[in-house]
């Protein structure tokens, strides 16, 4: 009986260790090979410059365009004979708007990552307020505000 059982444990170890190999899913199928990437002649080529050249210089003849149209000299008084042209202040820089976490549903203080939606741990910290993310992994530093 102890042969028996003995047997059966051994039966039973070889099944277990033979599935436990990995299975390579790969032998059966064949190489496809990768089409040849089509390359575009040097004609091709000298006429996408030309278009991009026209575009170019379109673009130039617009922007030359807008600013003789936008600059009539506006003289807010003379004195004297002489002419005071007003100037706008330079245009600060709009400041980039980062993205908002969402809540974590039934966990106060948590949120999800806008990035990786990794939960991010905001306890204590108040609305509105830009965070780093702890577990972004990208070449920025992640930052999010807490809603």
């Amino acid at each position: 009986m102890n042969l028996r059982f003995s047997a059966a444990f051994a039966a039973l170890g070889c099944v277990l260790l033979a599935s436990c190999y990995p299975y390579n899913e790969n032998q059966n199928k064949k190489q496809t090979e990768k089409p040849a990437q089509k390359t575009v002649s040097s004609a091709d080529q000298q006429k996408l410059q030309a278009q991009r050249d026209q575009l170019k210089a379109q673009e130039e003849l617009q922007k030359k365009n807008d600013l003789v149209e936008k600059k009539p000299s506006e003289t807010s008084g003379t004195t004297a004979g002489t002419t005071i042209e007003t100037t706008k202040p330079p245009v600060e820089e709009k400041r980039t708007d980062y993205a908002f976490a969402n809540k974590v549903p039934g966990k106060e203080g948590f949120v999800f990552s806008p990035y990786n939606n990794k939960i991010v741990d905001v306890r204590d910290i108040p609305s509105g307020t830009l965070v780093q993310d702890p577990t972004y992994t990208g070449a920025g530093k992640g930052y999010f505000r807490v809603p």
